[in-house]
C-alpha cells in the first residue's frame, strides 16, 4: 500500500511539472478566450456531469444500521463511458466503536487512470490537452450514528460526510478541488431471517452540499436520496437500490444511478462486485470489485 501511493505521487508531480510547462494557446483559441476573459478556473463546471466519474459520486446508500465488525476494504473499478474510460484502485476503512452505536468510516481513490476525447476535454474546459493522465482522489470523512434498531421503530441511522479538496488535476477535470459535506437518514425493517430469506427494504434521505467557483452562488445545494432491498440468505446478500441527488442549478448537478451489489461473506473476510448504471448527468457504466477483510469490532 505505502508502495503504491509513493509511485501515485510521483506520477502526478511529473505530470504537475509537465502541465506548468505547458502553452495554453490551444485551449485559448478552443474556447475563444481573451486577456479580458476572466481566467480558466471560472470556466469549469463544478458538478458531477463535468467531471470525472469520482469527483462528486452519489454516497453509498446505507440502510438504517450499523454493521458489526471493522472493515477493510480495496476496491478495483473500471468506469465505461462513451470518451471517458477510467480505472481506479480505492479504499476503504470501517471502524464501529461504542458498543455498536456509533462508528467512523475514511475512503478515496488511492489512484485514478484516465484517457478522454478532445470532444470531452472541450466540453468540460479541460485544459489537459491529450486528456490522458493519472489523479489522486478526494478523501472522505464521515461519522455513523444508531438511532433506534431492533425496534418497534424502524433500524434508523443518521450519517455525517466529510469531502476534503485533496483529490489533483482540477485543471483535467478530473476532480472538483472544492470541500463538499451531506448529511441523511435512512431506515429500515428486516422481514424474515438469514436462514430462509431475509428481506430488508432501505430508505435514505438527506442534504448534500458543496463548493463551486460560482462567483454569485459558491455553494450548490441538492436533496440526496436513495432507496433499495436487500435480500440475504446464509452468506449471501444481493442489492439492488435507486440512488441520487438533486441540485439547484441544473448544470449537471442531478446524478441519478441504479445500484446492483452482490456480496458474499467468509469467516473473516467477504468478496463484493458492484454494478453501477447512470441515469441521468453522472452517465458512466461502473463494475467494482472489492476484497474486504473482517476484523472484531471495537467496544
Amino acid at each position: 500500500m505505502k508502495r503504491l501511493l509513493i509511485i501515485a505521487l510521483l506520477l502526478v508531480a511529473v505530470q504537475q511539472l509537465v502541465y506548468a510547462q505547458e502553452d495554453w494557446s490551444w485551449w485559448n483559441d478552443a474556447h475563444g478566450w481573451t486577456s479580458d476573459d476572466p481566467g480558466w478556473r471560472n470556466w469549469m463546471i463544478i458538478s458531477p456531469g463535468y467531471l470525472g466519474p469520482n469527483a462528486l459520486p452519489v454516497p453509498e446508500v446505507k440502510k438504517g444500521f450499523l454493521e458489526g465488525n471493522t472493515e477493510l476494504e480495496i476496491t478495483v473499478s473500471n468506469h465505461f463511458y462513451s470518451g471517458d474510460p477510467t480505472q481506479d484502485i480505492s479504499g476503504r476503512a470501517y471502524i464501529p466503536f461504542a458498543q455498536n452505536k456509533i462508528a467512523i468510516e475514511m475512503y478515496g481513490v488511492f489512484l485514478e487512470h484516465y484517457s478522454y476525447t478532445e470532444e470531452i476535454r472541450d466540453e468540460r474546459f479541460s485544459r489537459d490537452k491529450d486528456g490522458k493522465g493519472y489523479a489522486i482522489g478526494d478523501f472522505y470523512f464521515s461519522t455513523l450514528i444508531q438511532l433506534f434498531k431492533d425496534r418497534a421503530f424502524p433500524n434508523t441511522l443518521f450519517r455525517a460526510i466529510l469531502k476534503t479538496a485533496s483529490g489533483t488535476n482540477f485543471e483535467g477535470a478530473r476532480y472538483a478541488d472544492t470541500p463538499a459535506y451531506s448529511f441523511d437518514f435512512s431506515f429500515s425493517k428486516d422481514l424474515g431471517t438469514p436462514e430462509t430469506t431475509l428481506i430488508r427494504p432501505h430508505v435514505m434521505l438527506g442534504f448534500y452540499s458543496w463548493q463551486t467557483n460560482d462567483e454569485l452562488n459558491l455553494q450548490n445545494d441538492a436533496l440526496l436520496y436513495g432507496v433499495g432491498t436487500d435480500f440475504e440468505k446464509n452468506d449471501w446478500r444481493f442489492t439492488p437500490s435507486w440512488s441520487g441527488y438533486f441540485g439547484y442549478k441544473n448544470n449537471g448537478d442531478r446524478p441519478m444511478q441504479l445500484n446492483f451489489e452482490l456480496r458474499r461473506e467468509y469467516n473473516k473476510k467477504a468478496i463484493a462486485i458492484k454494478y453501477q448504471h447512470g441515469l441521468h448527468d453522472w452517465l458512466y457504466k461502473t463494475v467494482r470489485f472489492s476484497f474486504i477483510w473482517k476484523l472484531n469490532g471495537v467496544e
